[in-house]
């Protein structure tokens, strides 16, 4: 295996910890804040299913592969570049304690480490169109789905003792997390895999845009590994400040 990709996959393993450490917060905020479980359990929780969910899937991570750049104009250097600016990225934002999309920094240092190399035509426009439209809808809809759900949720339960309610969602609040985990895991680690996946593409390592079973294994406890590490400072911000 050349030096480059050995560099890469390295790079990308600590990128994939920093997005367990960081992201995986996100989940298990709550939980820790409300005190439905200790600290300890619910990293162990958010850990094992992002490992699970990173183990499911692989489309977002041939779109990665092949829906930013064009896989065969990409050089290792822009990688390279992605991959340390995204990983600084994620590092920073989790000392400061501030929660940050891993997948945002990921494609925009990918996007502009691509235009710093061969400029807008090495860019692939139509698949940036569609991933930006997602990038931008999500949060949208997550407020406008949170609002209209928490509305039901009042007109439902809004009337039974405050006590009865906080302990079943209480218990609620362990499936929320354990689903956002694994979706974070089936998601996000993907993006990685897409990366690694087209170094490979790009060394002649493999014949088209199919992620190996040893990069998804990979991936998968690299970002495990970053959610054992917690991010509590991350934590605290969302769950309390």
């Amino acid at each position: 295996m050349p030096d480059i990709i050995i560099l890469i996959i390295i790079l990308a393993i600590f990128f994939e910890i920093s997005n367990g450490w960081n992201d995986s917060a996100n989940a298990i905020a709550t939980v820790v804040s409300t005190r439905v479980l200790t600290p300890v359990k619910a990293v162990l929780l958010a850990g094992s299913m992002n490992v699970l969910g990173a183990l499911m899937f692989t489309a977002v991570a041939k779109t990665i592969g092949k829906g930013i750049v064009d896989p065969n104009a990409v050089r290792d250097i822009v990688i390279v570049s992605a991959l340390i600016a995204g990983f600084l990225w994620n590092a920073a934002m989790t000392r400061l304690g501030l929660p940050v999309s891993a997948s945002h920094a990921l494609i925009g240092s990918l996007i502009g480490a691509a235009m710093a190399f061969g400029g807008f035509g090495i860019l692939n426009i139509a698949g940036l169109k569609k991933i930006f439209t997602a990038l931008l809808a999500s949060p949208i809809l997550g407020i406008f789905v949170g609002y209209y759900f928490m509305k039901l949720i009042l007109k439902l339960f809004g009337k039974f003792p405050p006590g009865a309610v906080n302990r079943n969602f209480g218990r609620l609040q362990i499936l929320s997390s354990s689903f956002m985990a694994f979706s974070h895991g089936s998601n996000d680690a993907q993006k990685v895999m897409g990366i690694i996946t087209l170094a490979l593409f790009s060394k002649g390592m493999i014949p088209s845009i199919e992620v190996p079973v040893w990069v998804i294994l990979i991936c998968a406890f690299s970002m495990g590994l970053g959610t054992a590490f917690g991010g509590w400072r991350v934590i605290k911000t969302l769950g309390v400040n």
